[in-house]
């Protein structure tokens, strides 16, 4: 696992943004052959949102044959709400890129059987030969996607009850109001995320530094589901000082010793 610790979160974003246009790039993807990327929601992703966008205004990267599949939606809530994953999407990445409609897709927290649902985006993901590159972000408690803690770490694509810490974290996103949070979201499993050849997670604030520490440090664990990445072929977590708060110092001097070359400079487009 490799784990580059960035200055702040600006530089941070940059960086992951980055990356993920020249692993579009260099894979040359074609209408036969697209790139499938996997999306969060959240505040994390944000950042890289915005780079992402500026890289391909700017010509550097074309989203035309890329397929996204997003990690999770609420259950129950239109999909034009303002807090819904569908309007942060749109509003954050898809309307400002060259995305096909077509190619995005985001499972559907109002399907008649949710069930099928999960099943369905499965399938579609398995149908595209799995997913390329899954990115994600955390909670406090250590979540990727809605996979809360306790979750099985060979767990798929399904209806989730979210714990109270995560209704509460995400209440700023209902006006502050915790009655109006979803108690129920569907969400794409551990496994499912382990299943793509490369997973990169964003960390940032020192609200998650015991997550970090906890992924990274300590053993594979259903309790802080991020752990798992420690057991994927291919996972980076790219990180800010503040999240490393809480990490050993050998730890931190380490990964800064071993990573400085790619935090000096950004991939090459």
């Amino acid at each position: 696992m490799r784990i580059l610790i960035h200055s702040n979160y600006q530089a941070l974003s940059k960086w992951v943004a980055y990356y993920i246009a020249k692993k579009i790039k260099d894979f040359g993807p074609t209408p036969d052959k697209p790139f499938v990327l996997g999306l969060p929601t959240g505040s994390s992703p944000v950042g890289t949102y915005q780079n992402l966008i500026e890289l391909y205004k700017e010509g550097k990267i074309s989203f035309k044959n890329v397929i996204t599949f997003n990690m999770d939606e609420y259950v129950g809530i239109p999909e034009d709400h303002e807090a819904s994953y569908h309007y942060f999407m749109y509003h954050n990445l898809f309307n400002h890129i060259d995305i096909p409609r077509e190619n995005i897709n985001i499972l559907d927290g109002n399907a008649k059987d949710l069930e099928a649902e999960c099943t369905r985006y499965e399938e579609k993901i398995q149908s595209y030969g799995g997913i390329n590159l899954f990115l994600g972000g955390i909670g406090a408690d250590g979540h990727i996607a809605f996979n809360e803690p306790g979750s099985s770490l060979s767990s798929r694509t399904r209806v989730k009850t979210l714990t109270h810490d995560t209704i509460q974290a995400n209440a700023r996103f209902f006006n502050n109001d915790i009655s109006k949070v979803p108690r129920t979201a569907l969400t794409v499993g551990v496994a499912t995320i382990m299943d793509a050849e490369e997973v990169l997670i964003i960390v940032n604030g020192l609200h998650k530094a015991r997550a970090l520490r906890m992924g990274i440090e300590e053993g594979v664990n259903h309790m802080w589901t991020v752990s798992m990445l420690q057991l994927h072929r291919h996972g980076i977590i790219a990180c800010d000082e503040d999240s490393t708060e809480e990490i050993k110092v050998g730890t931190l001097k380490y990964f800064k010793d071993i990573e400085k070359e790619a935090l000096n400079s950004l991939p090459d487009l």
